[in-house]
């Protein structure tokens, strides 16, 4: 991620990487079928820690508000200059803009299972599903305009005004 992060994306080569690594171009594709995996490796761990995340609260107040403060407190730990140059390297190209879209698909799923093991009731399920799909869509328009607005504002305010879009529109 440092050498993406300091040489670009596209400048940096799999000899690079392997030099950093210390080991043989040959090892690196034992792991790894080109750099775009580098990158997508680097998010897998992403929907795991959302979900055990979301798994140890406590399930009061409404699925949604769970979901928007474990949102809210996963964003404060991390580094939002990383963030910002890492969603900036996933936007000019197209490769990883299409698996960056798997990632989120990914979160969906995690925060569906995390909620159905909160509200196991079978009847929820499709109230759940909802719940899951409409928080990561809110994540990822927060996403978006943050990185339209060059990362300037905290990400936080964009999900906060995302959420209290959802709340408007849906009452209850």
């Amino acid at each position: 991620m440092d050498l993406f992060l300091t040489q670009g994306f596209e400048e940096t080569t799999l000899d690079t990487i392997a030099e950093a690594a210390a080991i043989s171009k040959r090892t690196f594709f034992y792991y790894f079928s080109g750099k775009e995996e580098v990158l997508a490796a680097w998010q897998q761990g992403l929907p795991e820690e959302f979900k055990q995340a979301l798994i140890m609260e406590t399930p009061n107040g409404s699925p949604l508000d769970l979901v928007y403060r474990v949102q809210l407190r996963l964003m404060k730990g991390r580094d939002t200059g990383h963030a910002r140059a890492v969603n900036r390297i996933i936007r000019e190209n197209e490769n990883l803009s299409a698996s960056n879209q798997v990632k989120f698909l990914r979160l969906e799923q995690a925060v569906f299972e995390a909620l159905i093991e909160l509200w196991p009731d079978i009847v929820r399920r499709d109230e759940l599903r909802t719940v899951a799909m409409v928080a990561i869509g809110a994540l990822r328009l927060a996403l978006d305009k943050w990185a339209s607005a060059q990362g300037e504002k905290p990400l936080a305010g964009f999900l906060d005004r995302e959420i209290a879009q959802l709340k408007r529109i849906t009452p209850r």
